[in-house]
């Protein structure tokens, strides 16, 4: 698992106001809370955070939050983004126990798709059902991603959530609530069976539009 840092400072002053002029000195106000700790008030700098944010690991990954030079493990809960500048509004962070489990969403990775059956088909369409999974596990164990290895799909098959090999220490408690709750993550389509059903239903309506013309025509004639 890769380490990040992200610098902070800590804060007194809170309030809107407050939070309105750090980001007018190009600031993110940002809480810190978890853990036997109170919660402890924060100030990001925004490119270093933007930056950050343009990448997955930001969201999945257990960062190393450095406040005035302490380092404490955290992970991102929560980013409030302003509704059309590039701005980053506020920011949430959840302190890190090494000795409890945590539930993140990682992202999924898919590979070989190109490789496999179904991908080298012109005529099959292979759809990404889910792009994250909602994992939990001790910190020294989260991953970044999980890999999804397609190289085998084939036309009609479905991947589902209890076919993903997990790493060691990781489990996805959502299948714990049952079978309906085994949804797919990837499904290999036929993709012109829409396309030609489109077609000759459109062919039979200018066919049936066709057949009308004539019968029009005879009928004025004989007016």
């Amino acid at each position: 698992m890769s380490e990040h840092t992200i610098e902070a400072t800590g804060r007194s002053v809170e309030g809107k106001g407050a939070s309105r002029r750090l980001r007018h000195a190009a600031s993110i106000p940002a809480i810190v809370y978890g853990g036997k700790a109170a919660p402890q008030p924060i100030q990001l700098d925004h490119e270093q955070i933007w930056l950050a944010n343009k990448h997955e690991w930001f969201y999945s990954s257990i960062l190393n939050l450095d406040i005035d030079g302490k380092v404490e493990p955290v992970l991102l809960r929560d980013m409030q983004r302003h509704p059309y500048k590039q701005l980053i509004m506020h920011l949430d962070f959840q302190r890190v126990d090494a000795k409890q489990a945590i539930k993140v969403a990682v992202p999924l990775h898919f590979l070989n798709v190109d490789k496999s059956p179904a991908g080298k088909a012109s005529d099959v369409v292979v759809t990404h059902e889910l792009n994250e999974v909602n994992i939990s596990c001790l910190p020294k164990d989260l991953p970044e991603f999980i890999e999804v290895d397609l190289a085998e799909l084939t036309l009609g098959q479905t991947v589902h959530l209890s076919e993903l090999k997990l790493p060691k220490g990781v489990e996805i408690p959502e299948l714990k609530l049952g079978k309906e709750h085994d949804v797919a993550v990837a499904v290999a389509r036929q993709g012109r069976v829409e396309v030609e059903a489109d077609s000759a239903e459109g062919a039979t309506e200018a066919e049936a539009a066709a057949a009308e013309v004539p019968a029009a025509k005879v009928e004025k004639d004989e007016e």
